[in-house]
């Protein structure tokens, strides 16, 4: 793991483990999906250090409140469900979405996704939910990182990590 996400440091050994049953557990198996995998999740959690999104509040932040489409419909959900996890899940629908399917109780409890197992375990499912192995296993990954990050924001460093996960894991 520190190969790929050498800034991780001692939280290599603490995701390294949680990674691994998550990734199973999604079918995020084999050099594309894990490579893909770990390169965004690296990324979004700046080499595993973070766990929950760093609140200035920054004016996208702020641009949290209100927004239906992330089921931010009462005041204060922008703040109290910002990003957590490895791949960073947003807003009330995608806590409750998220929750469900973890069997957490999200809504009443958002820090849970800040343990490394749930961490993990968000971001994998995450990742199914939005169908991500077929496109990594097609290279796809201007896609995979748009599908993740609404855009192709940190692609550069995306894309080092994601040749770096490559070359390690071939």
């Amino acid at each position: 793991m520190l190969e790929i996400l050498p800034n991780a440091g001692a939280k290599a050994g603490v995701f390294a483990p949680a990674l691994n049953t998550a990734m199973q557990h999604y079918q995020i198996v084999g050099t594309k999906r894990a490579s893909a995998f770990i390169a965004q999740t690296g990324h979004e959690s700046g080499q595993l250090r973070w766990v929950r999104e760093i609140w200035g509040p920054t004016d996208a932040q702020r641009g949290y409140e209100g927004r239906k489409d992330l089921g931010n419909t009462v005041a204060g959900d922008g703040r109290k469900y910002y990003g957590r996890g490895l791949i960073q899940i947003t807003g009330r629908a995608n806590y409750a979405k998220c929750g469900e399917a973890l069997g957490l109780e999200l809504i009443s409890h958002p820090e849970l996704l800040e343990l490394p197992q749930n961490a993990a375990m968000s971001a994998a499912w995450y990742w199914k939910q939005k169908g991500l192995n077929d496109l990594a296993d097609r290279d796809q990954f201007n896609t995979i990182t748009r599908r993740i990050n609404g855009g192709l924001n940190g692609l550069a460093d995306r894309l080092a990590l994601w040749e770096k996960a490559r070359a390690v894991l071939a």
